[in-house]
């Protein structure tokens, strides 16, 4: 099973710039898109279903924000929307597929870049999220959660770290929310095959900090302990340009 995770911001823009062709060559059997910022009537489905893909959306209530889905080639035992929580479900953010023994969620973490009110928000999805996964984990040990975490969890995983102390995203509190996910028994699908520094999936669009690779690896395939006998592979396709991210993609036996 090949898995792609891909914050497009905004699904439109990205078929704009030929996502659509990038997919059908890439053809992988689950992507997890985040931030697809449109509902379901805005979405061509029917072009994603000409390329084998079933699609299951989680849109914002507000039109053009946030939004969260998963297209598969692959037929779902059971599909789940949200985390039962009103507050962060409007915001369309998590959305979870069961195919077979593995379960596969799409989450897109909040950003509390834009001030003090939308970093709390942020912390109290982090801290509604994590027992929301160890519940989930109870009945599907397999699991696989792709998306936007919106954290780099190492000083490796953003460009010069030394400058970026109080910054949203980096904060110490957020980053020790990683090492408790960790910690429960989740694993960083990437850092398995590379520990090289400099593999970022986040570049601002300003300052050309994409072209001097000034970025941030704030996109993740995390999975669970069972499944590391399981991961063959792992990476970040920083060369794809649909957005101001990039794919990252697993591959589970």
């Amino acid at each position: 099973m090949k898995i792609i995770s891909y914050n497009v911001n905004g699904i439109r823009a990205a078929l704009s710039k030929n996502f659509a062709h990038w997919l059908e060559f890439e053809s992988p059997d689950v992507v997890c898109l985040q931030e697809t910022k449109a509902h379901s009537d805005q979405i061509d489905i029917a072009l994603f279903a000409s390329l084998g893909y079933t699609t299951f959306l989680h849109c914002a209530n507000k039109k053009g924000y946030s939004g969260v889905s998963i297209l598969t080639k692959i037929s779902t035992d059971n599909v789940v929307v949200g985390m039962n929580s009103h507050t962060f479900d409007s915001e369309g953010r998590v959305l979870r597929a069961d195919f077979g023994d593995i379960s596969v969620m799409s989450v897109y973490i909040p950003s509390g870049s834009s001030g003090d009110e939308r970093q709390e928000f942020k912390m109290r999805f982090l801290e509604e999220f994590l027992p929301f996964v160890d519940k989930v984990r109870l009945s599907h040990p397999n699991i696989v959660i792709c998306g936007d975490y919106n954290i780099c969890h190492k000083p490796i995983d953003i460009n010069n770290p030394e400058r970026q102390n109080g910054v949203s995203g980096f904060l110490p509190e957020e980053r020790e929310w990683l090492d408790k996910f960790q910690a429960s028994g989740m694993i960083d699908s990437f850092r398995v095959f590379d520990s090289r520094s400099e593999q970022y999936s986040w570049w601002s669009y300003r300052g050309g900090a994409r072209f001097r690779n000034a970025g941030w690896r704030i996109d993740y395939q995390w999975i669970s302990e069972p499944l590391l006998p399981r991961l063959k592979g792992a990476g970040i396709m920083q060369e794809v340009v649909h957005s101001d991210h990039c794919p990252v993609w697993s591959v589970i036996e």
